[in-house]
């Protein structure tokens, strides 16, 4: 057999020892008890499985649950620094006379940025978050542009939006997994302003108002997100939850998505049926965790014979209680693998799999470099890989 220039794939199949089960496998699906919604999800944060859903790519009016496009933005204009918490922006006459929810803020007594997104997250503020919006982009409509840019780059293709506030607009949607996709990214790419949205009430300008998000007060392990609610929408919720597993010794984040409930309880009930679900009928399988070696590989024609291979993210999935034990993880390594190798090059692929079913994929990477040997080294390798393929 004459060697392939070409990179071959070697599968490795590696069984995954978790947390201890019950071999007896479950029914294909776990049953969801009915929720009173147009459409909803039930997510694991670190694992991005959707766990059950109903109708969650179906359009639907997002409602002030689009004020965390709004947050997003807001967020990485002070990462990037082009926004400051004590900046104190003007308040436009749009602002300060927004028709809805508002925090109150007057143009004789500009608001800090950082009352703002208190006054948009706690008291879901039309004002605060029109404020916000002429803050990063000069106006509600320039701002209404980046939010569909950010949108495309988060992945969110089924969504448009047309304000910073989420008033009625026919050109204004998204959908139950889009504003997941959202919810999800905000809380990973940041965490430092995560906190705002476990806040339960909030004053501004002596009016003290609490947060519109009633599972925080009912259920200690809710610390957010968003509610939202118009007569077209319907009542509105996403909620986020982080509970310690036990066995396992480590928390799990669910996260779930509720438009269109009958009434502002029913939004809560519903949600917190979502998430006790979530929680009661899955647990958390931790395989690999970042920066970690997951296995050593061989080096062809490098300064040395072996690289560390591993992942630059955690990788956690979710199983139906009672087949933790039946994950495994196949890991599919480019071979053979030749020098230079930089640090965080992609040198494979792991697959979690469930039965047949693929649960998570991400690329395995190198975690530190192989420069390229020197003359010798190279044309003894090349010898070698020609005697090997035979």
């Amino acid at each position: 057999m004459r060697w392939n220039p070409f990179r071959l794939l070697v599968s490795l199949i590696l069984l995954v020892t978790a947390v201890p089960a019950s071999l007896a496998p479950l029914p294909p699906s776990i049953p969801v008890p009915p929720i009173a919604a147009k459409s909803w999800l039930v997510l694991d944060v670190a694992s991005g499985q959707v766990l059950a859903a109903e109708s969650a790519d179906q359009r639907v009016d997002p409602a002030s649950l689009t004020k965390l496009l709004t947050a997003y933005l807001s967020f990485a204009a002070i990462r990037d620094g082009t926004l400051k918490l004590d900046h104190r922006p003007p308040v436009s006459e749009a602002a300060w006379k927004a028709i809805g929810s508002r925090m109150f803020i007057e143009p004789n007594k500009p608001a800090s940025v950082e009352e703002l997104l208190n006054g948009m997250i706690v008291q879901s503020g039309n004002d605060a978050s029109i404020a916000l919006a002429e803050a990063v982009a000069g106006s509600e409509a320039v701002f209404a542009q980046r939010m569909n840019r950010e949108a495309q780059r988060l992945g969110m293709t089924a969504s448009s939006f047309r304000n910073a506030t989420g008033l009625p607009d026919p050109q204004h949607y998204s959908t139950a997994a889009d504003l997941a996709r959202l919810a999800t990214r905000l809380i990973e790419d940041f965490p430092q302003f995560y906190a705002y949205y476990a806040k339960r009430e909030y004053a501004y300008n002596g009016i003290r108002q609490p947060n519109r998000n009633r599972l925080l007060t009912l259920d200690p392990t809710v610390d957010g997100l968003k509610t939202g609610h118009t007569d077209a929408a319907g009542w509105c919720l996403i909620a986020s939850a982080k509970r310690e597993q036990q066995p396992g010794g480590f928390s799990r984040r669910l996260l779930t998505v509720v438009i269109g409930a009958p009434s502002e309880s029913a939004r809560i009930v519903e949600s917190q049926k979502l998430l006790n679900w979530g929680f009661q009928s899955f647990d958390a399988v931790r395989l690999f965790t970042s920066g970690k070696a997951a296995g050593t590989y061989e080096v062809w024609k490098g300064s040395s014979s072996s690289v560390t291979g591993g992942f630059e993210r955690e990788i956690t999935v979710s199983v139906p209680k009672g087949q933790a034990d039946q994950v495994r993880a196949e890991i599919e390594r480019l071979q053979p693998l030749l020098a230079p190798i930089a640090r965080g090059q992609r040198i494979g692929t792991v697959r979690v799999k469930l039965g047949d079913q693929v649960l998570a994929e991400q690329p395995m990477v190198a975690l530190g470099a192989v420069d390229s040997a020197g003359f010798v080294g190279r044309q003894w390798d090349s010898v070698r890989l020609w005697w090997r393929s035979r």
